[in-house]
């Protein structure tokens, strides 16, 4: 399709810009930060933050700040001794800054008639020095022990500190979420036989989770590819690649038997994202028993794009997609089945009709051919708005999907909670439809919030023991992609006679979708769900 001017001028074919992984986005960036766990809320803490800016450049005394503190339920002794060590903390910090006794920072009134919260007015040093002596005792994993500390939700009275705003009148979990786990039990929805591209910062081939089902091993004509000239496709140095790859496949057990006189297998290293009272990132160590991709026994053909800062070039995409296009004979032998595209760039209306890019273009044209390709629709769906009577707003922005989630036959995927997408919905950062020509877009959400997958290269921070975690929390809707990705993958493994027919499976998968009751521009048609999809047939 021809591309439309957008005046009399003869239209000039602009150069393709540089694809990328989808944490830098311009203009308003998603920032995987944001989904961090934090004792003070975010906006509490950006609040406090800005208070520190104006007094530092001077002149400015600090406020006191009316917030809500929200008790710890599972906090030892239950709620009750948690009122009562929050109090007992407030009166004294209080005490120790000068700021009054109890009675004038806690608005007693109001907090008899609350069990679970209680209100006061503090300051902004007072809110962080009682979440610093919440946590003062809190236990730590030393010297490389792989003991377990305690559950964080027995040893923390205040779960978190809210502001309180003013109103006007007028995985690991993720594989129940999209039912993987029953499809194992049910029907042996394990991935086997199908192999998936994974078209992103590399592999690292080396990673554990990789070997118990030997998910990188492929056989020739099958072979790993770097597009970035480094000639390493089983590397990852920016880590994005491996944490996708992970989800969609792979397994790490340490259950399993062990030769006899053996050292028990040592725990599973995880960490997840926190934010301290100093609106610091902290990094908290879990330990594991097992973690599992969703088609763990899939085969993953590594083809590298980007490079170790997570840049590339749409043009690497499209030599990808011809590459797998040449594996397959066109469509004549079908050894690889699908795609997955967690990378990509914003859509700019001004350089092509909506889904005809050169990139949409090949991967429609890969669909045809039999492969089902799974796009991330991209973390641009929130930004501002000019409101006439409130100024500028935070909003939800419609018309945000990325190329190449605009392809007609690709299954976009936009993101959702990690376990609860009823009650908290679609992520706010989730790309949202309609395509720029009108087109409903995404086609599904999965869980893309906080999902735990193999660490890797710039992604494999020391936790807080000092050691290398072997996984690690992101966030994303490129986190999401992979989730449809293994699911279809699962599916693909015990009903077959649908390899070949991608855009069946795609209305498949639509069809038997779970309705999150959530816009159609947000939420597609919906929660993936492999059970349902399986049974369907």
């Amino acid at each position: 399709m021809a591309r439309k001017p957008r005046s009399p001028r003869p239209p000039a074919e602009p150069p393709e810009r540089p694809a990328r992984s989808e944490g830098a986005r311009r203009p308003i960036p998603f920032d995987p930060a944001k989904l961090a766990r934090s004792t003070i809320a975010l906006p509490l803490l950006e609040l406090l933050h800005a208070e520190d800016e104006r007094v530092r450049a001077g002149g400015e005394t600090r406020a006191l700040h009316k917030v809500i503190i929200d008790l710890n339920l599972e906090f030892r002794g239950g709620r009750d001794a948690a009122r009562r060590e929050v109090l007992t903390l407030i009166a004294q910090v209080v005490a120790s800054t000068g700021a009054g006794d109890v009675p004038d920072a806690v608005n007693v009134p109001k907090t008899r008639y609350s069990h679970q919260y209680i209100f006061a007015r503090l300051s902004g040093p007072a809110i962080r020095e009682i979440v610093r002596l919440d946590e003062a005792d809190r236990p730590r994993v030393v010297d490389g022990s792989s003991d377990a500390p305690p559950p964080e939700n027995t040893w923390r009275a205040v779960y978190r500190i809210w502001p309180d705003f003013e109103v006007r009148a007028q995985l690991y979990k993720s594989l129940a979420t999209v039912k993987a786990d029953a499809a194992r039990v049910a029907f042996t929805a394990m991935g086997d036989n199908i192999v998936w591209a994974v078209v992103d910062s590399g592999i690292v081939g080396t990673h554990p989770h990789f070997a118990r089902h030997h998910n990188l091993d492929v056989k020739s004509p099958l072979a790993h590819m770097d597009f970035t000239g480094q000639n390493a496709p089983l590397t990852d140095p920016f880590g994005h690649g491996t944490h996708v790859a992970g989800i969609i496949a792979g397994e790490w057990r340490t259950d399993g038997p062990t030769e006899p006189g053996a050292a028990p297998p040592r725990s599973i290293r995880a960490v997840a994202h926190r934010i301290d009272q100093n609106n610091q990132p902290v990094l908290d160590r879990v330990d594991l028993d097992t973690i599992s991709g969703i088609a763990p026994r899939a085969r993953l053909l590594s083809l590298r794009v980007l490079d170790e800062n997570g840049r590339g070039d749409a043009s690497s995409l499209i030599a990808a997609i011809e590459y797998v296009q040449e594996l397959n004979g066109y469509g004549r032998r079908l050894i690889v089945h699908g795609m997955n595209l967690s990378v990509g760039y914003d859509f700019e209306p001004e350089w092509f009709a909506c889904g005809q890019s050169p990139l949409c273009v090949e991967v429609d044209r890969l669909v045809r051919s039999g492969v089902s390709v799974v796009a991330a629709a991209g973390n641009t769906g929130y930004g501002w708005l000019q409101s006439q009577f409130r100024g500028t707003v935070p909003s939800g922005l419609p018309l945000t999907i990325n190329d190449p989630g605009n392809a007609e036959l690709a299954i976009t995927v936009g993101s959702a909670h990690r376990e609860m997408p009823h009650i908290y919905g679609v992520s706010y950062f989730s790309s949202k439809g309609p395509t720029g020509d009108g087109r409903p877009k995404p086609d599904l959400v999965a869980p893309g919030e906080k999902v735990v997958s193999c660490a890797a290269g710039k992604h494999s921070a020391p936790g807080p023991d000092g050691s290398i975690p072997d996984y690690i929390e992101q966030s994303g809707t490129s986190m999401a992609a992979p989730h449809v990705s293994g699911v279809v993958a699962a599916f693909l493994s015990v009903r077959r006679e649908f390899i070949g027919h991608p855009e069946q499976v795609k209305r498949i998968f639509c069809d038997t979708a779970t309705d999150l009751r959530r816009d159609r521009y947000f939420q597609g048609a919906g929660m993936v769900d492999l059970m349902r999809a399986i049974q369907s047939i």
